[in-house]
């Protein structure tokens, strides 16, 4: 661990000892047994105790992040590839990572993890210990290094860097020396396996009982992780598209030289982050990550994916033997599909849809990872490029300003440090007033989760509209951050309530926000029957699809004004509410979200 790892746990400790309640003596940890002798009260307690890892924790912080598939199924239009491709067939004539960069960074994303081999077993990075891949491409004459572009670019533009190394590797299933499920027998093994002529810089070696699939995967693990800077997580897909020699994946040897390799790293499919359940690009309306386990979760050589609707209720923790802290991620494409196949074709999710996804993963206790796919000229799309730029202004133009700033209120969740929290035993509820009343439609609140975990189960928000209270939102758990939406309102106090609790709550930081509403485009059609209908336009987008209403989500109150008489609608123009008939005329509509007025849509019967 580094000094600063420690440092961090040091002071986590001391905050902690300074503010935890009276007669608390329970040890904070990631990972906490239960014993036959717990009733379910001592087992909630210990649930109040699980905190993240300091890499964890950091991982939260990031938030926002980008996945880049790119292989030879970029240039064959396959989802999947087979293990059998032709090198030849990555014929990359250009490479513009620094676009890649330029774009996630106006994105509001803070890290990129990269395929340096999907499951088909193509290495984007000059290894020593295959020739399938980039060294075996037309892409530079062989000497081209895709990785090593995006490391140089990722430091030019500061973003973090992760990487993805399929566990799964046709290549090395189909071929016929290949050392997936060779039926090798486990022996002591050095890692890195020295090569001819390609000495590492680093010299540390490190000695595993594995086999030759398993050493293979080994030695790649550690040129990623000491050629190619600081790397923040390691992703390991889940995924097994063909099986052979019953070929075991030796996790704990990993975890092993990815601790030592990459101190700060997370490692995804594993005991730190987790997969939501989806690909849609949901998570659960109440998504805990404190979890139960039936096993040890640090000594687990595998695990299996969590897709049941609720994974850490009360009743699911008294059922586990283990309390674990494992964190969501939201895994989702701007495409249809995961890589690039045509521009004519193929869906992109558009400003609302990724905007609205945002702000339901990360302010829904999870992290969002957007897979971005290069195309065959080495660039993300200009349909991608804008999707992305104006998600982006949005995130930046909402969530930059904090409107509680100068509020009075508790000091401990308004001065925007996360080593300070507040207790609020007894009366569960915190009043916050700023000086002159704002117009908001978003508030953040957060928990203290590196000292005192996940507590909160249900909560509310109200403000004070008139002369009383009136409650503008609710929601169950928070954790590290709840994105509370409402239509926008104006007031000087809040009141935030909790409702229900597993311990003390301890909230560390609120913050309130307006998003500037944008009117959605609107449609205007004939239904089955021969009724006008009008709604808002509905984005196109048909891969995984996640049931949310966008627009309703990310606007609050809208409103679709009409006329018949070919006049412009206005806000005093008759409301659409349902469907009519009309046999002559000029139907025009427009959405308005409060006075802001969209474009309008026309449909003329003759």
């Amino acid at each position: 661990m580094k000094t600063t790892n420690r440092l961090f746990v040091l002071l986590l400790f001391l905050i902690y000892s300074c503010n935890a309640p009276t007669g608390v003596e329970m040890k904070q940890e990631s990972t906490i047994a239960i014993e036959l002798t717990d009733t379910n009260e001592t087992i909630l307690k210990k649930a109040t105790h699980v905190i993240p890892t300091p890499n964890q924790f950091e991982a939260l912080k990031t938030e926002y992040m980008a996945f880049i598939h790119f292989g030879p199924n970029t240039f064959s239009k396959r989802e999947w590839g087979n293990g059998k491709e032709n090198p030849e067939i990555f014929n990359l004539q250009n490479l513009d990572t620094d676009q890649w960069c330029k774009t996630m960074k106006s994105a509001g994303m803070k890290m990129v993890v990269f395929t340096a081999k999907h499951h088909d077993g193509f290495v984007l990075f000059q290894s020593r210990y295959t020739k399938h891949g980039v060294m075996s491409s037309p892409f530079k004459n062989g000497k081209g290094d895709v990785l090593k572009e995006l490391s140089e670019s990722c430091e030019k533009y500061g973003l973090k860097l992760g990487i993805y190394l399929s566990p799964a590797d046709l290549y090395q299933i189909e071929n016929k020396e290949g050392l997936y499920g060779n039926l090798s027998k486990y022996s002591e093994r050095i890692i890195p396996k020295a090569v001819e002529g390609r000495p590492f810089k680093d010299k540390r070696t490190f000695k595993f009982m594995v086999d030759d699939y398993n050493e293979y995967y080994l030695n790649q693990l550690f040129e990623l992780l000491t050629e190619y800077g600081p790397i923040h997580e390691v992703w390991l897909d889940g995924a097994h598209p063909k099986r052979k020699g019953g070929q075991k994946y030796n996790y704990l040897a990993w975890k092993e030289l990815i601790s030592e390799l990459a101190p700060e790293a997370v490692v995804f499919g594993k005991q730190d982050v987790r997969w939501c359940g989806n690909e849609a690009g949901i998570t659960r309306e109440t998504e805990w990550n404190v979890i139960p386990y039936q096993e040890d979760p640090r000594g687990m050589n595998s695990f299996v994916d969590l897709t049941n609707i609720d994974l850490g209720s009360r009743e699911k923790l008294y059922q586990g033997k283990f309390l674990h802290y494992q964190q969501a991620e939201v895994d989702t494409s701007i495409r249809e599909g995961w890589f690039y196949r045509n521009d004519d074709e193929q869906k992109v999710r558009n400003a609302d849809d990724i905007f609205d996804i945002y702000e339901r993963s990360v302010g829904g206790n999870a992290t969002l990872i957007m897979n971005i796919p290069p195309n065959r000229e080495g660039r993300f799309s200009p349909r991608d490029v804008e999707a992305l730029i104006e998600s982006g202004r949005r995130i930046k133009s909402t969530y930059t300003e904090n409107l509680l700033e100068g509020a009075t209120g508790p000091i401990e969740i308004l001065d925007e440090n996360e080593n300070s929290f507040l207790l609020i035993d007894g009366t569960k509820e915190v009043i916050i007033t700023t000086k002159k009343p704002i117009l908001t439609n978003r508030f953040v609140i957060q928990e203290a989760i590196t000292t005192h975990s996940e507590r909160i189960e249900k909560h509310a928000l109200d403000a004070w509209l008139g002369d009383e209270w009136k409650e503008i939102a609710s929601a169950t758990n928070i954790g590290y951050k709840k994105i509370l939406r409402f239509p926008e309102i104006e007031t000087n106090k809040f009141r935030i309530r909790v409702l229900k609790s597993r311990n003390i709550p301890a909230i560390s930081g609120v913050k309130a926000h307006y998003y500037q509403p944008i009117p959605p485009k609107i449609a205007i059609e004939i239904d089955s029957i021969g009724r006008v209908t009008i709604a808002p336009k509905k984005h196109e987008f048909k891969w995984k699809p996640h049931g949310e209403n966008t627009i309703l989500n990310i606007n609050g109150d809208i409103e679709i004004r009409y006329t018949i008489d070919g006049t412009t609608p206005a806000k005093n123009s008759k409301r659409y509410t349902a469907p009519f008939s009309l046999k002559t005329g000029v139907v025009k509509a427009t959405a308005f979200v409060k006075e802001k007025s969209g474009n309008e849509a026309i449909l003329s019967f003759k």
